[in-house]
């Protein structure tokens, strides 16, 4: 019901970014603030506007697939009209207080005809600039190296190469040349092991490009030990506004379909499991903190996870979110494999979210545990990384 109540001011947002457009076009040609053209360029804002809203309504169709893509990137650029606007807004109230003490022809200039065009043009270029590169960033996956000792004898094994992924987001933003993209890098690193650290989907199965293609290129990965993953809180069946979801008396649960599709694609799923490896290393998947999914109600402790294996040989956890780090190091578990926070995605999400997280991206020592947090291979909500990177990371394991 979040989004219920946030939409006020949703709304005020895309009142205040058309309020200012109107104004510079206006300021620019004066014959843009007739009736007969503003009244159109409203209807076509508010089409804009609520295209959110369509989409969200809309049953699963090819329509509802391009209208999704099209309100996601909208939303990425209100966030930006909004940061932009801000900005010159409040310089220009500054200035405004300075040119009235000092200068009036200064005043003059900049409130004159000529002054906000070339204001309103240095907005919009900075708007479709930090849009444009966000979509361009998102659309280039990286890769990011870690190298970790383990303190620990891995029977028949010196070092462990291991390629993280997490938070594909498959859906409406994801789709067959994104994860081409991704096989394409993981298997040119040759790894021992792959592990997905859940949110492989985007809620909704149907908005799936073409899953059985996307199927055949997940199973193209190639590893020694094979591809493992966990579940993340947007694994389950659940339509999503904004980013937002409803309150529901139905049990969040993965669709079945979901389920089926990672068999097919040969991954496995752990899911409040692990498996010993090759005799020599234990791996165990978590299920989501906040939406652990069918037949699970509380997760397991981490003491209670480690309480079965032997702790002479290496201990290898992957959590969707990256919770309960001293715990988990207090357990026993020596490498700790995160994702979910996408690194904040979009500027300013890459500084805010560090006020939320102990490891918001990257690597963090806690005791004898090393805990590394990805940015993720995909998006969610908008279609842009502005200030983070989409990424695999590839961990360099050495055992005594």
């Amino acid at each position: 019901m979040v989004a219920v109540y946030l939409s006020p001011l949703y709304l005020l947002a895309c009142a205040y970014v058309f309020y200012r457009l109107q104004t510079w076009l206006e300021r620019c040609l004066p014959y843009l603030g007739r009736k007969r053209i503003r009244i159109p360029v409203g209807i076509v804002y508010l089409c804009v506007a609520f295209s959110i809203l369509a989409a969200f309504l809309l049953e699963p169709s090819p329509v509802k697939q391009r209208l999704k893509e099209f309100s996601n990137t909208w939303l990425g650029v209100l966030l930006y009209a909004l940061l932009v606007l801000a900005v010159a807004d409040l310089l220009r109230l500054v200035v405004k207080r300075l040119t009235l003490r000092r200068n009036g022809r200064w005043k003059e200039r900049l409130f004159s005809r000529g002054g906000h065009m070339a204001i309103g043009t240095v907005c919009i270029l900075c708007i479709c600039g930090c849009s444009i590169g966000g979509i361009l960033s998102a659309d280039h996956i990286r890769v990011t190296d870690y190298e970790l000792y383990v303190d620990k004898e891995a029977p028949g094994l010196e070092e462990l190469k291991i390629v993280l992924v997490a938070d594909l987001h498959l859906g409406y933003s994801i789709g067959v040349s994104h994860m081409e993209q991704m096989v394409d890098l993981v298997n040119k690193e040759d790894a021992d092991l792959v592990v997905i650290a859940g949110d492989i989907f985007d809620n909704e199965y149907e908005a799936l490009e073409d899953p059985q293609r996307l199927a055949q290129i997940l199973g193209g990965i190639e590893s020694r030990y094979g591809v493992y993953a966990c579940y993340g809180n947007h694994d389950i069946k659940e339509k999503v506004l904004a980013g937002f979801t409803f309150a529901s008396t139905q049990e969040k649960a993965s669709d079945p379909r979901m389920d089926e599709f990672l068999e097919k694609a040969g991954i496995r799923l752990l899911r409040e499991e692990g498996v010993l490896i090759a005799d020599a290393f234990y791996l165990y998947g978590r299920p989501d903190y906040g939406r652990p999914g069918r037949g699970i109600r509380v997760r397991k402790t981490p003491e209670q996870i480690t309480e079965g294996m032997d702790h002479a040989k290496p201990i290898l956890v992957i959590d969707h979110q990256p919770r309960e780090l001293a715990e988990l190091a207090k357990a026993g578990v020596d490498i700790d494999l995160c994702g979910h926070t996408h690194d904040g995605q979009t500027f300013p999400g890459n500084l805010t979210a560090r006020l939320f997280w102990e490891n918001t991206c990257g690597y963090l020592q806690k005791g004898n545990m090393h805990n590394i947090v990805t940015s993720g291979v995909g998006v969610f909500g908008p279609d842009m990384r502005l200030g983070t990177k989409s990424e695999i990371c590839v961990i360099r394991v050495r055992f005594r």
